[in-house]
């Protein structure tokens, strides 16, 4: 492994993070929105079944005093609510509201539309998702 290319990836996909944070800041701050609660809002899908507390807590890799936190204030906003899981009527799940979808769905379009990968092309993110996911196996 070349340690200079390492650590050029590591300077390069910090700075996209950075400058996409920079760049949504404003639209969060209309939603009065932080960084945790937009990402929190974001790892909801409002197509698939709503994930658990515990789920949540894997996917925003927090422990449950931090996810409490973060899940007050979307609720307090009005953005979710806590529902018992499906799965596991002992277990919470989050749920977008209607408001919660409207607000999460233009956070993510402006997101996908400030950040830097928004000038690669279909191929290029193809790319880049690929080696993103291989990046990411079994760490």
């Amino acid at each position: 492994m070349g340690e200079r290319e390492l650590a050029a990836a590591v300077r390069a996909n910090h700075e996209v993070f950075l400058r996409t944070a920079d760049r949504i800041g404003p639209v969060l701050a209309a939603h009065g929105l932080t960084e945790a609660t937009a990402q929190a809002l974001l790892m909801i899908d409002p197509d698939e079944t709503p994930p658990s507390m515990k789920t949540m807590a894997e996917r925003l890799h927090c422990n449950a005093p931090n996810l409490s936190f973060v899940t007050n204030q979307l609720v307090t906003r009005g953005l979710v609510e806590r529902v018992a899981d499906t799965r596991d009527r002992r277990s919470r799940a989050l749920v977008l509201t209607g408001e919660g979808r409207r607000v999460r769905a233009e956070v993510e379009r402006e997101t996908l539309r400030r950040s830097p990968f928004s000038r690669l092309d279909a191929d290029e993110l193809k790319t880049l998702v690929s080696l993103l996911d291989r990046a990411l196996e079994q760490s």
